[in-house]
């Protein structure tokens, strides 16, 4: 049954009964089964390398037998060997750092590339979109084909031999050192480190109840799956443990013993472990010297134990070793130094210190794994031939024919050159009729139709430049991946549209991280009408604005500046994570002057790209100011949301709102018509729109232009119009000209760059400004770039570094045309001056005495181009002093890239550069250096107490004897630490937007849209625990498109004014309520509450909330339902019919209660076994709790029983 050669000697000292039977002579053909191959050496042809089975091998099914076996590099002992997870490919890498891979039964080579140059491939581990190489310092992840990935080094001294895939995106490594390091595939950075025992872990395994670690000291030990801290430890072996593997309940191991003075011996007994005892069983001695060891389970759990000689023998771990199941690898004398064996347990792999990979399996058609993708193969070399011509064909056309080119004749096809110059169309001339008796009003011609031409039909269509803006010269920033975009190198990355990539646990598992890598919270852009984030943010870095808003408080159910003062408080509280604006967007949505000025898109406006958002921003940026001034204006006193006093509130000047003297220039609007009577009028502006100068000359060369004449000519405008005139009682040209009397603290600019005409302005601006830097730079000594804050290098190494370019005072101005600070003077002689300021430079003692101020940019919103999606939006802000110092702690300013989500430090130049081939100037704002040295910065909270007292209901028909709650008496105002109750429940505005894969997954696109419709709190301590005190149902002005009852409760009607019967209250009112009751500091107890609070945009600090949802939660397993939990622990029948959020407070307080009993009573331990039992007993019941008849006492009733019911109150 086997060959014998090269068997170990140390065979012949068992009994002669374990082999007495085998007859050495044993003739082949006595036993079918054997194989003649195996009865001779094998000799590798290293021409070839691929050693064929020979074709008259007989292979039975179940019975492994050599197929292949391939000469990877001779004479290099292959080091790792692992059959691919996805693909039929077998990978092995050697001592020299090189790994190769082979292509199904036939190992075809696949590829083969180099990983590391010196240390050894200790570890191989293939995963979906690549494949992990572990070296001794090293761990490199490459594409099938050779791409590297990433390349990630160790710390110093580490000597990394096993690593384990804990999910999709980290992994675990070990080696001989003192810790485990996890590693975040997606980031590429380590999140953790365990600490282990002296010297380490060289063997790793899982299973669903424990990590394995195998430690040379000859231990096994058992460690928590979340915490990684060691459960329970084996002493395997006196010596040293070689491999070990584990299935189901057992767990095997072989390794060395000591042998007193003689060192280390290789253990021929196996040691096996029951796992659900937690402890040893009988050994089991097999016949060969184990060094490899795994499970290869088919029909049962069958072992295979291999030597480092080549024998090989499979036993069961329960029962007795059995000679017969021996069998050889023929390595030609070389010894086994890896062992794996594939996912389907089809194949066996071994790799041989002669650098020869020997593929075994049970079947002839083998198969590496149960369901394998296809792989990708080179394309074959295609040869050009030309086609074979079948003369006697009759439609054989003649241009197949190869004709000589002859130089005596010109070709028919070769036209003269006066025959294909190109000639544009010239554009129609006008009738001469027209001409003839037209007539001439001021700059306009009115003449009466002719009619020679039919109604509404031209001799053909002339473009208009101005309609074809949006396609000029436009780069797409497509996502990664799509090749086909053309130019897309053009966009930087982070400057493309980023878009959330949604799962079926929604947001929770996406790395807003890897986008943001700073303590500032983005906004995220899912929402509707979410293009202006970026000015958004701008309102927010803008100390004094954010101030004002944050002190703002008024009773308008629909009020901006309320909405933004929430908004910028939750982006004062976030520590890098994102919030979205959607109580604020909904808000604006509702107000009359934003529909009338276009600024609300359609839905499918915002997904074909149809809006301009570059005219778009810069309407919001002027709609907004405005709205803001107007409503700040209105404000009645700090206290003003329910005062007495309201009808005391008077209508201030320009001068008592904040916004118009942050903002606010006093403009003198002089008209003159030519008669010579000149009408003046004075009037507030809080922005300049920036005017280019008209191309007068017949050549199309662009005049060069200075920043800051342009924007003089902006702010003092004079233009010629048609303009009613008192004097001469008609219609006259008239010379209107602007003129400013104050400078503002911030002077906020739209660039109005909205055509190919004034884009192209722009870029040859941009061009003369670089050309006169280039001469200026010229003529100086250059200087090095001084590195950004983000960039780290040694001074030496700045100054040693062979090829250091020290031209980026050049570079920095390469599509800079707006300056980074401007000098402004209004003098009673020459008007407003403005001028460039170069960095560095100050104003002189007399500029200052004439009331000159220095301006300096930071903020720059850009469009940036897309020609299907219509691009997005983007930011670059200045951030100050003082939001570092809230924030981070230090004290410096930064220019940081704002990009929704996306969060990145960038140099100052870099804020003024605009190629305008993609990325196009929307808005600047300029602020007066140490502008807000005048402006009260101090922020006081407007919500008070009085919001939780008793207020009216909306709804019309709801009666006293209808309310479900008692409102807090002052007496019972919380404090902080307090505990409340909190439930909500919501209704969709829009639903989901899907697509289903062809693999029959569902993708994501956009989440639905989500409303909250009640919000109910209950006292959770004192005599009346349990009584909600708060019970509103939120009234909504948009279309609801699915009330969810089955879930919240909510029917339609309910949150209909005219007809509801609830207690029916707008949104600001409840979110106001729990704006107090966080800030007074009171912690939350609820089921799902990170949901309820992302829906009603509150951002609530972690200490704050207690989520039975993840008190009763293990890791890496299911969430449970309150219901079950209920009726688990509560031994209550909760939801039966539908959702209360009365019911569901109560609940969730009770659930707490019970969590502090168990963790207080039992500790940490006897907790994680309630736990585990209540994980076995959902199991058992598939997380549905069973029917219980109301006659047994259990259900609803006793949860009023527990607490006193409000109905009769």
């Amino acid at each position: 049954m086997m060959n014998f050669d090269g068997l170990d000697p140390g065979l012949g000292e068992y009994a002669p009964g374990l082999h007495g039977g085998l007859d050495p002579g044993l003739d082949s053909s006595m036993d079918p089964r054997l194989d003649p191959a195996l009865l001779q050496a094998v000799e590798l042809d290293h021409d070839a390398l691929a050693v064929p089975v020979s074709e008259s091998m007989h292979m039975v099914e179940g019975m492994y037998s050599e197929l292949h076996s391939v000469a990877a590099e001779v004479g290099v002992p292959v080091t790792a060997t692992h059959f691919d997870l996805q693909e039929e490919l077998l990978w092995m890498g050697n001592h020299r750092g090189h790994a190769s891979s082979f292509f199904g039964p036939t190992m075809g080579r696949y590829s083969s590339f180099q990983v590391h140059m010196a240390d050894d491939i200790r570890h191989i581990q293939s995963m979906d979109t690549g494949v992990l190489f572990l070296t001794k310092t090293n761990l490199k992840c490459l594409t099938r084909g050779g791409l590297i990935m990433f390349d990630y080094p160790m710390e110093e001294g580490a000597d990394m031999h096993t690593l384990i895939l804990t999910d999709n995106n980290s992994l675990l490594m070990g080696g001989l050192q003192n810790y485990v390091a996890e590693l975040d595939l997606t980031a590429v950075q380590e999140t953790q480190k365990f600490p282990v025992e002296v010297p380490g872990v060289a063997i790793m395994r899982q299973s669903n109840r424990f990590f394995f670690c195998g430690h040379t000291s000859g231990k096994v030990s058992l460690r928590d799956l979340r915490t990684f801290k060691m459960e329970y430890e084996f002493d395997a072996f006196s010596g040293s443990l070689s491999d070990f593997d584990v299935h189901g309940n057992l767990l095997a191991a072989c390794g060395f013993s000591s042998r007193g003075l003689n060192g280390l011996s290789c253990d021929r007994f196996l040691m096996v472990y029951d796992l659900r005892m937690m402890r040893a069983i009988t050994p089991l001695q097999v016949h060969v010297d184990p060094v490899f060891l795994r499970f290869v389970p088919t029909y049962t759990s069958r072992l295979a134990i291999i030597s480092q000689t080549g024998q090989c023998q499979f036993c069961e771990p329960t029962g007795l070793a059995n000679l017969a199941d021996i069998f050889h690898v023929n390595t030609v004398g070389q010894l086994l130094m890896s062992f794996d064996v594939s996912s389907s347990k089809q194949a066996l792999s071994f790799g041989d210190s002669g650098g020869c990979v020997h593929l075994w399996s049970s079947a002839p058609e083998v198969s590496f794994n149960s369901y394998s993708r296809e792989t990708e193969l080179a394309l074959p070399c295609l040869v050009d031939s030309l086609p074979q011509l079948d003369w006697n064909h009759e439609l054989m056309p003649l241009s197949l024919l190869p004709m000589p080119l002859t130089s005596t004749e010109p070709l028919l096809s070769d036209w003269p050159t006066s025959l294909i110059m190109p000639s544009p169309r010239r554009a129609p001339l006008v009738d001469p009729e027209i001409l003839r008796t037209m007539k001439t009003v001021g700059f306009i011609g009115y003449a009466p139709n002719p009619r020679t031409r039919p109604r509404n039909q031209v001799p053909y269509k002339i473009k208009d430049p101005e309609l074809e803006y949006d396609s000029y010269n436009q780069v797409p920033e497509s996502p990664i991946g799509r090749d086909e975009e053309p130019h897309l190198y053009m966009v930087p990355k982070k400057y493309r549209k980023v878009t959330i990539k949604y799962s079926k646990l929604g947001l929770e598992d996406f790395d807003f991280k890897h986008y943001n890598r700073t303590l500032f919270a983005g906004l995220e852009p899912h929402i509707p009408n979410a293009y202006c984030n970026c000015m958004i943010q701008v309102l927010y870095f803008l100390e004094p604005v954010r101030c004002l808003v944050q002190n703002h408080l008024c009773q308008k159910e629909f009020c901006l500046a309320c909405e933004l003062g929430f908004l910028f408080h939750m982006l004062d509280l976030s520590r890098g994570d994102p919030c979205q604006a959607s109580n604020f967007l909904r808000a604006f949505r509702t107000i009359p002057e934003a529909s009338a000025l276009g600024l609300i898109l359609a839905d499918s406006d915002e997904q074909t790209g149809k809006a301009r958002l570059g005219h778009l921003i810069q309407s919001w940026n002027r709609f907004i100011l405005a709205q803001l001034h107007q409503e700040t204006l209105e404000q009645e006193g700090p206290q003003a949301y329910r005062g007495a006093s309201s009808s005391t509130s008077t209508l201030g000047s320009s001068g008592e709102s904040v916004i118009g003297r942050l903002f606010g220039c006093e403009v003198e609007n002089s008209s003159m018509c030519r008669c010579g009577k000149e009408t003046v009028r004075s009037s507030l502006t809080l922005l300049f729109t920036m005017h280019y100068p008209e191309q007068r000359s017949l050549d199309k060369t662009i005049e060069e232009y200075d920043f800051a004449e342009i924007l003089k000519k902006s702010i003092c405008l004079e233009q010629s119009t048609q303009a009613w005139c008192d004097n001469c009682e008609k219609y006259q040209p008239t010379v209107q000209t602007r003129n400013i009397r104050c400078l503002p603290d911030v002077l906020v600019i739209n660039c109005e760059v909205n055509s190919a005409k004034e884009a192209e302005f722009w870029k040859a601006q941009t061009e003369y400004a670089y050309n006169k830097a280039l001469k200026k730079e010229a003529a100086e000594p250059p200087k090095p770039k001084e590195p950004l804050p983000t960039e780290w290098c040694l001074e030496e190494e700045l100054c040693s570094v062979e090829g250091l370019t020290f031209d980026t005072q050049a570079e920095d101005m390469r599509h800079v045309w707006i300056p980074l600070s401007l000098k402004m003077c209004i003098s009673k002689t020459q008007g407003l001056e403005v001028s460039s300021l170069s960095e560095g430079e100050e104003l002189t003692e007399s500029e200052e005495a004439e009331g000159a101020s220095v301006y300096d940019l930071v903020v720059t919103v850009s469009h940036i181009q897309h020609a299907r999606t219509g691009g997005n939006l983007v930011a670059h802000i200045k951030v100050g002093e003082t939001y570092h110092q809230r924030k981070e702690g230090v004290t410096h300013q930064q220019w940081y890239l704002f990009n929704d989500f996306l969060i990145e430090p960038i140099d100052k130049a870099e804020s003024a550069q605009y190629d305008v081939n993609w990325k196009v100037p929307a808005v600047l704002y300029y602020v007066k250096r140490n502008y807000h040295a005048k402006y009260d910065l101090r922020i006081k909270n407007p919500i008070d107490a009085s919001v939780l007292l008793t207020e009216a209901s909306l709804a019309r028909k709801q009666r006293k004897s209808h309310a479900t709650f008692i409102p807090l008496m002052m007496s019972e105002m919380p404090q902080a630490s307090d505990l409340v109750g909190l439930d909500a429940e919501f209704v969709t505005l829009n639903q989901e937007e899907a697509e289903l894969r062809s693999d029959g997954t569902k993708s994501t696109i956009k989440p639905s849209q989500m409303s909250v419709a009640r919000i109910t709190c209950v006292r959770g301590q004192g005599p009346n625990e349990g009584v909600p005190f708060i019970d509103d149902y939120i009234s909504t002005q948009e279309q609801v498109v699915d009330y969810l009852t089955q879930y919240s409760g909510i029917k339609p009607g309910d949150l209909d004014a005219k007809i509801s019967s609830k207690h029916l209250t707008t949104l600001k009112s409840t979110y106001l309520k729990l704006r107090f009751l966080i800030d007074t500091g009171v912690r939350f107890v609820g089921h799902g509450l990170q949901k309820d609070f992302r829906v009603i945009n509150l951002m609530v600090p972690k200490e704050q909330v207690f989520d039975t949802v993840y008190l009763f939660h293990m890791p890496r397993k299911r969430m449970i339902s309150l219901r079950f939990l209920a009726w688990y622990f509560l031994d209550l029948n909760i939801q039966s019919e539908t959702h209360d959020s009365i019911e569901d407070a109560r609940t969730a307080l009770q659930l707490y209660r019970k969590y502090s009993e168990l963790s207080h009573n039992g500790g940490q331990e006897e907790f994680r076994k309630v736990l585990k039992a209540l994980y076995e007993k959902g199991r058992k019941l598939d997380w549905k709790v069973p029917e219980i008849d109301s006659a047994d006492g259990q259900g609803s009733p006793k949860s009023t029983a527990v607490f006193p019911s409000v109905m009769g109150l």
